[in-house]
């Protein structure tokens, strides 16, 4: 039997056993607003559960909705800097801020 082939995370560019998916405008807004689902990205668990950790919905939907724009925020891309030396089977906790 095969090995499963680790995909690779598209914030941190790991290659994880297990990616999530993270909804560039959050599910919560887009139903709000009466808007059609937008673009998703694969990440993994630890990239996904930072991002909730650091931004509210309401931000994420109107100024972070994008790979690109989520990456060069400085409180992500100093924990992106971080995670890219971690091992990919290691579990990383999340503490949540006050956003």
């Amino acid at each position: 039997m095969a090995k499963a082939r680790a995909a690779m995370c598209e914030l941190c560019d790991r290659a994880c056993p297990r990616l999530t998916v993270h909804h560039l405008i959050p599910r919560q807004y887009a139903k709000r607003k009466k808007l059609a689902v937008g673009p998703m990205i694969d990440i993994c668990p630890p990239c996904h559960k930072q991002i909730h950790a650091l931004f509210n919905n309401q931000r994420l939907a109107t100024e972070l909705n994008s790979a690109a724009r989520l990456r060069q925020t400085p409180e992500l891309e100093k924990f992106l800097h971080w995670i890219r030396k971690q091992d990919p089977h290691r579990q990383i906790r999340t503490h949540r801020r006050y956003r």
